[in-house]
């Protein structure tokens, strides 16, 4: 028999099967549509126009102009504020992505082990900042005068004997961004992984200890990791929106811009030139280049936890 035909076949066979499931499920995906509808318009469009809209001269009045690569070259050959933002953007993703990953983890296992009530009230104190408003308390903290909480800590203990300028000084400003984005990075993929701990069948376990396995963190490494694929890939793609996306945090904080562009990321320069001189090609061409960047981080990390995912 030929093999085309078999693969045609088996192809319309997959389809067929796609379509009985959805059948079957159709209440589940009535419930999805509005979310899907939502996700299309707001997110799987605008990416898909970012392209053409990026090679254009527009600043929403006029017409746009078909600019080609000149909005991609000007970025990279003529625009330093850019290129530094590039920069900031990899190291602040470099701290915050793997710290609060980590930190996600972490904590909704120890969470995990607590008794039920505790474990509703904890995951309500950890994940309640990445709700809040918490930059007036955080301002407050690193204020640059002697009043501040951080200064009046260290000026107490002897540590310095002046008002540190936390907020306004270059040399501190990315450093205090980067420990108020990590109090807040405990949101969506935090409840994904403490959903996961909860979701683990215990029978394995019991499975485990007669197999050898002796304490808890061979616990951890032979089962729990093991069984929480799904989960660990969506937090990880969770922190790689929120680190390389990052832009409300430093602007609440350290003002825009920031001194010496301290702060400023890929997306803090994408918001200065769409929503405050909107100059959208411009800031479509910024866009597609943090797209870019966060597809790559995403691949990177799909290849590590692919192991996880069968």
């Amino acid at each position: 028999m030929d093999k085309d035909a078999i693969g045609q076949r088996s192809k319309k066979e997959q389809r067929h099967y796609v379509w009985m499931q959805m059948k079957q499920n159709k209440e589940c995906y009535l419930m999805l549509f509005p979310f899907m509808l939502f996700f299309l318009v707001f997110t799987i469009i605008p990416v898909i126009m970012s392209l053409p809209m990026g090679m254009t001269d527009f600043n929403m009045v006029q017409f746009p102009k078909w600019v080609g690569l000149s909005n991609f070259y000007n970025l990279f050959i003529s625009d330093a504020i850019f290129v530094k933002s590039i920069r900031v953007t990899l190291v602040f993703a470099l701290f915050t992505g793997p710290i609060s990953y980590v930190l996600c983890f972490l904590l909704a296992w120890l969470i995990n082990e607590l008794h039920p009530k505790l474990k509703t009230i904890f995951t309500l104190i950890f994940y309640a900042p990445s709700m809040a408003n918490v930059y007036t308390v955080w301002q407050l903290i690193f204020s640059g005068d002697t009043y501040g909480i951080a200064n009046a800590v260290l000026i107490n203990l002897g540590i310095n004997t002046y008002a540190v300028q936390w907020l306004t000084d270059s040399q501190y400003i990315l450093g205090v961004v980067i420990v108020v984005q990590l109090w807040i990075s405990l949101g969506a993929g935090f409840l994904a992984l403490r959903a996961g701990f909860q979701n683990i069948d215990r029978s394995q376990y019991e499975a485990g200890a007669i197999e050898g396995i002796k304490n808890r963190w061979q616990e951890l490494i032979y089962i729990t990791i093991p069984s929480m694929g799904p989960q660990l890939m969506f937090a990880a793609v969770m922190q790689i929106v929120s680190s390389f996306t990052a832009d409300i945090v430093a602007r609440n904080l350290v003002g825009f811009p920031s001194t010496d562009y301290a702060a400023h990321t890929i997306m803090t320069h994408a918001f200065d030139y769409g929503w405050v001189r909107y100059e959208m090609g411009y800031a479509s061409a910024i866009c597609m280049v943090l797209f870019i960047f966060m597809f790559l981080a995403n691949k990177l990390i799909s290849k590590l936890l692919s192991k996880y995912m069968d």
